[in-house]
């Protein structure tokens, strides 16, 4: 298969690597979801572009759930849009690789509603090993770059964050 690295489903997909880079750089969570809901809407683009409507499903789910993360952490609507993301998995789904990014879209809206700091980060380090998988299959360029990339910089975070959360104990 042969990709245009520079077609516009290409390039929208490196807009989507600058914003999850962003993201995963945030330690705050608040700025975190922010750059998530950005990456999400650049990634609705992406996928459509590309013709993988179950991760345009699953962006959208995640960019709303983004938005809603910033509002509220109520364990209904958690509920909700994952009871949505498997829906869309019920109705959309063709094969079984069709699931990898809305079964990460469900661990994303565990993650933000249910945790904070280094604990929801790591589960969106396990939903970002399944669309890692997801890219590789779809031909996404600058989704894979991005979710590989994104992989690291959020290890990186979380060690950031666990030595300053470490550092006032060993002051005292």
């Amino acid at each position: 298969m042969m990709i245009d690295w520079f077609s516009p489903a290409q390039c929208v997909g490196y807009v989507a690597f600058a914003l999850g880079v962003g993201s995963f750089l945030q330690t705050d969570d608040r700025r975190f979801k922010l750059f998530m809901a950005g990456e999400c809407f650049a990634y609705i683009v992406h996928f459509g572009l590309l013709g993988n409507p179950t991760a345009v499903a699953s962006s959208t789910m995640s960019f709303l759930r983004s938005l809603l993360a910033l509002r509220t952490r109520a364990l209904w609507v958690a509920a909700l849009v994952v009871a949505a993301n498997l829906a869309l998995g019920l109705a959309l789904a063709k094969q079984a690789s069709d699931w990898l990014p809305l079964l990460a879209s469900c661990l994303g809206t565990l993650a933000l509603f249910l945790l904070q700091g280094i604990p929801m980060r790591l589960l969106m380090l396990c939903g970002t090993c399944l669309w890692i998988a997801n890219n590789v299959i779809a031909g996404s360029i600058g989704g894979t770059a991005l979710e590989v990339v994104v992989a690291c910089v959020n290890a990186s975070t979380m060690v950031r964050m666990a030595r300053q959360n470490k550092a006032p104990a060993e002051a005292i």
